[in-house]
């Protein structure tokens, strides 16, 4: 089997670029499954119930990090959606869920666990690794496949989460900091790892704001707006090819595709 999982959506450029593209990405690829990290999705930060009903029909999972209670009363709205998920190492007393198992239309099920890691992020968070060895124990044994999004900055921790997790789970994928990472790999228990999946934003852009404003904001070190780019928007996202049966992964493949190349993708 073969799943999708798609960067951080920044935006209604964003979510403009997944409804456009997803559906020939998918058909492309044969993936029957699509996970999204989609804690920028509502204005550039957090999340809103319209912007996740906006992608009901492309995506079937969608993850979080730190910013997911950006939006006014979304840790109201979260409670409609069980599809949605807030990092599972965030206080028990937050709504929403941190894992779950969902139902591939191909066949058969899979768990999503979301984590945030605790290395140069703002939020406090519980170790993300004790947290996980505890819902490992809760997933059923017949629930081979499992894939895991770690939210976190530091590329030495999701390399450290990904050997802990070797062998245990289908794949550790990074989000967070916006740039794919060239270290898309299968580990020698048959995990597949990337540091960081990259995001759904404009190609022209920094992190998906703009330009001249973050520069300025840099130089001057003072607070300031900092706009979302709409236009002009890259997808990256993995392509992860697993055996279902198992667990275990044979192969990742990382994607980078600009907006306005639909055509080329449903050749």
């Amino acid at each position: 089997m073969k799943l999708l999982f798609i960067g951080d959506i920044v935006g209604k450029g964003g979510r403009r670029a997944v409804k456009k593209l997803v559906p020939g990405l998918r058909r492309k690829y044969n993936c029957s499954f699509c996970i999204a990290n989609a804690e920028n999705i509502a204005n550039g930060v957090g999340m809103a119930a319209s912007c996740i009903r906006d992608l009901q029909d492309c995506v079937e999972v969608f993850t979080s990090g730190d910013h997911v209670w950006d939006q006014k009363n979304w840790e109201h709205e979260v409670k409609q959606f069980d599809n949605v998920l807030r990092p599972a190492n965030l206080s028990s007393r937050q709504p929403g869920r941190g894992w779950s198992i969902f139902r591939n239309p191909a066949g058969g099920e899979l768990a999503v666990i979301n984590l945030q890691g605790k290395v140069f992020m703002k939020e406090s968070a519980n170790c993300p690794f004790e947290t996980v060895e505890n819902i490992l124990t809760q997933i059923p044994a017949n629930i081979k496949s499992i894939v895991v999004d770690l939210h976190a900055e530091a590329t030495s921790e999701m390399a450290a989460m990904a050997y802990f997790l070797d062998g245990k789970v289908t794949a550790v994928v990074g989000t967070h900091t916006h740039v794919q990472t060239a270290d898309a790999k299968i580990l020698p228990g048959g995990t597949a790892f990337i540091s960081d999946v990259g995001m759904t934003g404009a190609e022209r852009s920094i992190l998906g704001r703009e330009v001249d404003a973050v520069v300025e904001k840099c130089r001057s070190g003072m607070p300031r707006r900092l706009p979302v780019v709409e236009t002009g928007i890259r997808l990256d996202a993995v392509v992860i090819t697993y055996d279902h049966n198992s667990g275990r992964a044979f192969a990742i493949e990382n994607i980078s595709v600009m907006d306005d190349q639909e055509a080329t993708i449903n050749e």
